[in-house]
């Protein structure tokens, strides 16, 4: 893997990532390192290296890396070192992300490297009680991390004030961009009116973006991770036609022969309705999207993380921000619309270097729309007729369909 460098004047250059670094060598604090140490984490991804020592000398860090890149690392080892203590309600690290799920899981990562220096990280979304939430902000949090529409909620309440905020983060700013919240972002940012550092992340840098970056940044620092190779060509792709009647069958065949499965489909009653279809099969899984309360989405998203359950069936709400580690089939039981949404939902797998297969069940009237998701991607694959009954449904990584591209 390859690190970009990218700096705001003209001067450019590319530096090579080194695999032998460690966070000792980026001069993380020993107590952190400590934790880390413990989770097995002992050298930085490619996105911590290049954009950690910016980070800790205070720059406004402007940083383009897909989700699953290590990320949170990237910016939270920075944060928590350098915001000082705070007062009740008046936090100095904020991270803005833009779902529940995944300020959860920003949340469990910042949560443990908080505590080991002494500081407390609170997270606060919607969908959850805000009456709890404001009794924690109140019990003091030196770090929240937020969804834009609950802070900007608490903050009109005067139940948190953002005035002494030192860092403020930006994770996954183009997917806040998507889903409309960049009024509700720039609302909060200029709440923000001390002395303060900004790092903003995201996969994409351009447009409304770009206008983010702009207005709130300060002759930011940028930075580029690339993949040696493009994250299509880090996962193994099959297209497999199959029939109405035995659609079911066939997406049960394959969970059945994988470790920990992702099934996309496009509508909340299309998630619950096949959760239902596959019990039937013998094949236990949960939905998650929008219209479920929020403890069922975390007792799915608990359960699957841990092993406990291994299908789980979504809706796009979980097609980007999920880091979900292990996840070695993603399955387009509906064809995404386009080539930028089978690239989010796929995305759920080949994480941070792994390895991956992604299935798209296709019918026969969807074949001209997944060719013309191929060809945008760059696939020249087969679309291969395939019933339940097939045994290469037990293992989609072992064959390769006649005709494919090398």
């Amino acid at each position: 893997m390859t690190a970009m460098y990218e700096q705001t004047t003209e001067d450019e250059k590319v530096e090579t990532y080194d695999p032998t670094k460690t966070f000792e060598d980026l001069q993380i604090a020993d107590e952190l390192v400590a934790v880390l140490s413990r989770q097995g984490i002992t050298h930085p991804f490619p996105v911590q290296a290049i954009t950690l020592p910016d980070g800790l000398a205070g720059r406004d860090v402007c940083g383009k890396a897909k989700t699953g890149s290590g990320k949170t690392l990237a910016f939270g080892l920075s944060l928590l070192m350098r915001v000082g203590e705070a007062a009740s309600r008046r936090p100095r690290g904020l991270v803005l992300v833009p779902t529940r799920e995944l300020a959860v899981q920003v949340a469990e990562v910042l949560a443990p490297l908080a505590a080991a220096l002494g500081k407390r990280a609170v997270v606060v979304y919607g969908g959850a009680d805000i009456d709890r939430q404001i009794q924690q902000i109140g019990k003091g949090c030196d770090v929240v991390i937020a969804t834009p529409g609950r802070l900007t909620d608490l903050s009109e309440r005067r139940e948190i004030d953002l005035c002494d905020v030192e860092v403020a983060v930006l994770d996954e700013a183009d997917r806040m961009a998507d889903m409309g919240f960049l009024p509700q972002v720039d609302w909060v940012l200029r709440r923000i009116t001390g002395p303060h550092q900004t790092m903003l992340f995201s996969a994409t840098l351009d447009g409304d973006v770009d206008r983010l970056v702009r207005r709130h940044l300060s002759d930011p620092v940028r930075h580029e991770v690339e993949s040696a190779r493009p994250t299509v060509d880090s996962m193994e792709h099959r297209f497999l036609q199959v029939h109405q009647m035995d659609k079911v069958k066939v997406v049960a065949a394959i969970c059945r022969g994988a470790t920990k499965v992702i099934l996309f489909v496009r509508t909340k009653r299309g998630a619950d309705r096949l959760v239902e279809q596959l019990q039937r099969e013998g094949v236990r899984s949960a939905a998650i999207h929008g219209d479920l309360r929020q403890s069922s989405r975390e007792k799915a998203l608990e359960d699957f993380s841990s092993s406990k359950l291994s299908v789980l069936v979504a809706t796009d709400v979980a097609a980007r921000g999920l880091d979900i580690e292990d996840v070695d089939v993603v399955v387009h039981y509906d064809p995404p619309e386009d080539h930028k949404a089978y690239l989010h939902r796929s995305g759920r797998t080949a994480r941070a270097g792994g390895s991956g297969v992604v299935a798209t069940l296709v019918l026969w009237d969807q074949i001209l729309d997944v060719e013309r998701i191929q060809k945008r991607l760059g696939l020249r694959q087969s679309i291969v007729e395939i019933f339940s009954n097939d045994p290469r449904l037990g293992s989609l990584a072992e064959w390769q369909p006649a005709g494919d591209a090398a």
